[in-house]
């Protein structure tokens, strides 16, 4: 089992900038893969970014030149710094892990972008 705990959401103004976090812990050999995904009101869940364990980076076209993500093995951590948001970035942002053949979902952050 992982247990994953996201942080960092909250209140930014358009043009703005938020890191987010999750920590993973728990019973488990590997960690695949890490990566982030956002549900906006009224919206599917939509992947944002995610960093495999060979160490690639894939993004929505959406976000690609404004966030990046990162990954610290060592600490089973992934990060999603943001930069230049915008309304239409504001969703409860879920950290997701593959391990094995198994997802794992924080209960995620949310993320408010609004002036």
């Amino acid at each position: 089992q992982v247990q994953l705990v996201e942080s960092g959401g909250g209140l930014v103004q358009p043009g703005g900038s938020l890191r987010l976090s999750c920590a993973a812990s728990g019973s488990f050999f590997s960690i695949n893969a890490m990566g982030w995904y956002r549900q906006a009101p009224g919206k599917e869940r939509e992947l944002v970014a995610v960093d495999t364990s060979g160490g690639s980076a894939d993004y929505a076209d959406s976000v690609k030149g404004r966030f990046t993500i990162t990954r610290d093995n060592a600490k089973n951590t992934v990060y999603l710094q943001m930069h230049t948001l915008k309304p239409e970035d504001t969703a409860v942002y879920y950290c997701n892990a593959l391990s094995g053949h198994i997802n794992f979902w924080g209960k995620g952050t949310l993320v408010t972008v609004s002036s």
